[in-house]
């Protein structure tokens, strides 16, 4: 196993991968995001036999360049601090795009309501993990108050919740929806940010992006998509629009992000997930000036 610890470089990864004969890749998305804008034509990648992500969902324009470019797949899996691993693509069945597979044995997940009941299949909802559960820490260290926070019952059932949305289709692969407290409220309609990100992806122009809900005194929020582009091109109110018209026809007209602003660079963790809640205190703060004196 080779386990490096060091800042993320994409070259440096792919030169590893060769030097080293790497036969499974571990990476965050935002590695594979990276990746997939290199060059992978001058390194040897013969040894590789499959890629694996955690710790976000990885865009599917991303997986599908990674495989065109690779011919590796490339699957994902979820778990949590809490949790450790409890979703997976199982080696003996079939990958379905854009799914995190289906739950590990013995445990048992749920996409639940506001009121903690299961969701039909196909709608959206909280993912929960049914209790008692060997994956589960036994609670938050000195904090009572918060381990309460995360568990809801239902009729005799109790569940842990994940604080992450999802869907799950009628043979249980679960599909990845953001975080409880990334949806966007605009004018009544509840638009989950990952929607409108992966339908900017599949723009030619865009290298990466970040969308969230911006204040706004009529609406509520607006959709807000932070952009970064690929090289060969430059933001431009031509391309506002052609983006703004690629993601009505690409999800709903009500999704498309009525303000789009190129940037540099996303603000990211360490091991690489988006940091939409700095975005969206950015926005807070040039709506409300006064918050910061």
């Amino acid at each position: 196993m080779l386990f490096y610890n060091g800042r993320f470089d994409p070259v440096q990864r792919l030169e590893a991968i060769s030097r080293y004969g790497v036969n499974v890749f571990c990476g965050a998305a935002t590695e594979f995001r990276h990746i997939v804008n290199q060059d992978l034509s001058c390194y040897d990648l013969s040894t590789l036999r499959l890629a694996v992500s955690a710790g976000e969902s990885v865009n599917p324009e991303v997986v599908k360049r990674w495989q065109q470019l690779t011919k590796v797949p490339l699957i994902e899996g979820y778990g949590q601090t809490e949790t450790l691993m409890t979703v997976t693509n199982h080696p003996a069945e079939p990958v379905r795009a854009g799914s995190m597979g289906r739950p590990l044995p013995g445990i048992e997940m749920a996409v639940l309501d506001d009121d903690g009941g299961p969701v039909s299949a196909g709608e959206r909802g909280q993912l929960a993990l049914r209790l008692p559960s060997p994956q589960l820490m036994l609670g938050y260290w000195n904090d009572p108050g918060k381990t309460a926070q995360t568990r809801v019952r239902h009729g005799d059932v109790e569940y842990f919740l994940t604080g992450d949305l999802a869907w799950m289709d009628a043979d249980g692969y679960i599909y990845y929806a953001g975080r409880t407290d990334d949806i966007i409220s605009s004018a009544g309609y509840r638009i989950g940010p990952m929607e409108v990100e992966n339908a900017l992806m599949e723009h030619p122009a865009v290298a990466e992006c970040g969308v969230i809900g911006s204040p706004d005194p009529t609406r509520g929020e607006i959709v807000k998509a932070f952009v970064i582009l690929r090289s060969g091109f430059e933001g431009s109110e031509e391309l506002v629009v052609a983006l703004q018209e690629h993601v009505k026809a690409t999800t709903a007209p009500y999704k498309y992000p009525r303000c789009i602003e190129f940037v540099r660079e996303l603000p990211r963790t360490p091991t690489g997930k988006l940091l939409r809640r700095v975005l969206r205190d950015r926005e807070t703060l040039a709506a409300n000036p006064d918050v910061a004196r």
